[in-house]
């Protein structure tokens, strides 16, 4: 074996080892990331505000910096000394000086600092009890009348279902149960070409009544997106049921076929034409 070829099987080798940590590392920091721009700072920024409002008479101040924030907020008075000697004696002027002050103090732990961490553990303290909290009857008939509000509003009616949808399907087991029933191998796009399906019914009413025959009703999804595909009704006897999950179905589709479980019985399981039996 030649140095270049044993150089490139050891690169491959260890690339194959290291790449799904940093990929699942990549993905949390990503998700973090992501939680930390769009969510927490807000929270972060909301928790500072308060802590100012409530905090604010125990910060010391002078009048030059009360000045100074005046100019900022109000560059007129600038011009107009008199006018700024009437706001630096009003109190709330003061108190508002103090509030800013503190504000900026703050941001420097709770919002650029370590302190930012607060706002992700809030977020996600704050998912899991509405989460609890919809999880209850109460909860559930309350975003129930939510959901009819938005089904009733114009443009929202025209997305949300299928958002919702997707977003069902990706964080509840009972919804992936509800839309697939089961895994099944069918002939398809032509004979002799078997490809992975989700059952998602029974066929439609009247070809079933038509044809006097049991049909299936087959989503065959697209690789390596399952959340796209095409819809197919078949006669069941020519499905084969796979002995495989939902989630065993969706890593074999989105790893391209390279993550396959049961494959044995799948090997099994499909029928030999005449010229295999023969030999």
């Amino acid at each position: 074996m030649s140095v270049t070829r044993r150089f490139k099987g050891y690169f491959l080798h260890g690339l194959a080892v290291l790449l799904p940590s940093i990929l699942t590392i990549w993905l949390f920091v990503w998700g973090y990331t992501f939680i930390q721009e769009k969510i927490s700072v807000h929270i972060n920024r909301g928790l500072v505000h308060i802590i100012a409002l409530v905090a604010n008479e125990q910060v010391e101040i002078s009048e030059k910096e009360v000045t100074a924030y005046l100019l900022v907020m109000k560059p007129e008075l600038s011009d107009n000394e008199g006018e700024l000697q009437i706001h630096l004696q009003r109190p709330e002027i003061w108190r508002n000086a103090r509030v800013e002050q503190l504000k900026k103090t703050l941001a420097k732990t709770w919002i650029d600092g370590p302190g930012s961490i607060t706002g992700f553990i809030l977020a996600v303290i704050g998912v899991c009890v509405l989460g609890a909290l919809l999880a209850s009857y109460v909860g559930k008939s309350f975003w129930r009348t939510i959901e009819k509000f938005i089904m009733n509003t114009p443009f929202l009616r025209n997305v949300f279902p299928y958002v919702k949808q997707v977003t069902d399907f990706l964080l509840t087991n009972e919804e992936q149960k509800k839309l697939f029933s089961r895994v099944v191998a069918v002939e398809y796009p032509r004979k002799g070409i078997w490809s992975v399906g989700f059952v998602t019914g029974s066929g439609l009413e009247k070809v079933v009544n038509s044809i006097k025959r049991e049909f299936l009703t087959v989503l065959i999804p697209t690789s390596p997106t399952p959340f796209t595909g095409f819809v197919i009704t078949i006669q069941k006897k020519q499905t084969i049921d796979l002995d495989m999950t939902i989630e065993e179905a969706l890593r074999f589709i989105v790893s391209g076929g390279v993550i396959t479980p049961g494959s044995e019985h799948v090997a099994a399981a499909l029928p030999r034409n005449s010229s295999e039996e023969e030999q």
